[in-house]
């Protein structure tokens, strides 16, 4: 793969490279048009592989915040054409890398060494990049290791990366000027800290530490005196990412095995923690020789308070969904509803979130739920086309729910998806024995 010598790092730099896959974007339009004109029944099938293509190769040499976005949104299945999801799934663990001189150049500045000076061996060549970092390998006192490295002036350019990003969100999920500022707030708030080494190193252990009651899951150790604010060091862990085994011919007992570790690990931190990985993708987890789970990334941690926490789980209760009264007092606290609605607004909303909870709070319904059931997904696809055709929405005003409900869905759509991939049937209520009492 093509290695970088350079990354920009500057605001003007940064947006020029955007403005210039804007204008692709635009020639790949015309180019439908045109073709549209000669033959009405021309699809948007090729027009979504172009500008998916030229969308990732502008974002993949710009790394940070701006391929950090078409990550997260290659999680969202059910929202993008199948083209842009599969472009952007490979943000996820497969990007140019820096080349070899800038690693170097890179290490010294973050640790004031040189890889050589620290380690016994170090890989020039990355073994993964992904949107923010790249990983080594390395030894050091006879034990593998991996470095995570950060690229330069990632933390930077977050704020002025997002600008750039924001008016395009506003129009694809209907958001209104100002009153979406909350949602990005939330979004550079959690970028910033992915950023910072430092917190990622000591989130890692508090929550591998706690989980490592969780049976079927392993985690890394953390190396502080070989990490610093731009460097992570750990345990190097071998196995297969999800994404590749699902791929494979598993059995369904090993798929079960898999999912019940993988939702015992969320479920516990959400009610035993009150905090989670919110960056559920396939390129965060790897399966082991012994079909075992590895958790290796805790650089999105995100807080559940209380305040969010209570009135979103009774949500997930089937005698609340079914109670009038009750649910609208949820969508209130959950500021899914405003005191400004108007009886029409409130009707709407009412209606759109009925469905939507009582489709994806399912599997809290019941002892055993099947993430391999089709008629499940088939019914989130047929919800998903029914809003997407829906006119009205449109018209309606799409700031709606707590600042919370970005990563906290993100969470859960991920954690579905995962579980999806591996057919897993899994005992809901098993990960409560993990829990101190």
């Amino acid at each position: 793969m093509k290695t970088l010598d350079k990354i920009p790092t500057g605001k003007i730099e940064r947006a020029s490279k955007l403005v210039k896959t804007g204008a692709k974007i635009g020639g790949n339009y015309a180019k439908y048009l045109g073709k549209k004109i000669i033959n009405p029944d021309t699809t948007k099938d090729e027009l979504n592989e172009d500008n998916a293509a030229d969308i990732y190769d502008g974002l993949k040499s710009l790394k940070g915040s701006a391929l950090k976005v078409a990550q997260m949104l290659s999680m969202e299945k059910n929202l993008l054409p199948n083209a842009y999801v599969e472009k952007f799934s490979l943000s996820q663990f497969s990007v140019p890398p820096l080349s070899a001189p800038l690693v170097r150049k890179t290490f010294k500045k973050y640790l004031d060494k040189y890889p050589e000076e620290v380690f016994d061996t170090f890989d020039k060549d990355s073994i993964n990049a992904a949107s923010i970092g790249q990983v080594h390998k390395a030894t050091k006192d006879g034990k593998n290791l991996a470095v995570k490295i950060q690229y330069p002036g990632v933390a930077q350019s977050i704020s002025s990366d997002l600008a750039i990003v924001k008016p395009i969100a506003i129009r694809m999920f209907n958001l209104k000027g100002k009153d979406s500022d909350k949602y990005f707030k939330e979004v550079e708030n959690k970028l910033i800290e992915e950023t910072d080494y430092i917190l990622e190193v000591a989130q890692s252990k508090e929550i591998t530490e706690a989980c490592a009651v969780i049976p079927n899951i392993n985690f890394p150790t953390y190396y502080t005196e070989l990490s610093s604010a731009r460097i992570i060091t750990m345990d190097w862990m071998t196995g297969k990412h999800l994404s590749e085994f699902t791929k494979t011919g598993f059995s369904q007992a090993t798929g079960d095995k898999l999912g019940q570790a993988l939702w015992d690990f969320y479920m516990f931190q959400i009610h035993g923690l009150r905090k989670v990985h919110a960056d559920p993708h396939p390129g965060n987890f790897l399966v082991n020789g012994n079909e075992e789970l590895i958790a290796i990334d805790f650089g999105c941690i995100k807080e559940v308070p209380d305040s969010f926490y209570v009135p979103y789980f009774e949500l997930a209760r089937p005698e609340v969904i079914s109670d009038d009264e009750k649910f609208t007092e949820k969508l209130y606290e959950l500021e899914i509803l405003m005191t400004t609605d108007t009886p029409e607004e409130i009707l709407f909303f009412k209606s759109i979130f009925h469905q939507l909870l009582s489709l994806f709070t399912s599997p809290f319904h019941n002892e055993d739920f099947d993430f391999g059931d089709e008629v499940f997904w088939s019914k989130i696809a047929a919800l998903g086309e029914q809003f997407s055709s829906d006119k009205q929405i449109r018209k309606m005003n799409g700031n709606r729910g707590s600042k919370h409900f970005l990563y906290m869905n993100r969470t859960f759509f991920g954690l579905y998806n995962l579980l999806h991939d591996l057919k897993a049937n899994i005992k809901v209520n098993d990960y409560k024995k993990y829990l101190k009492n």
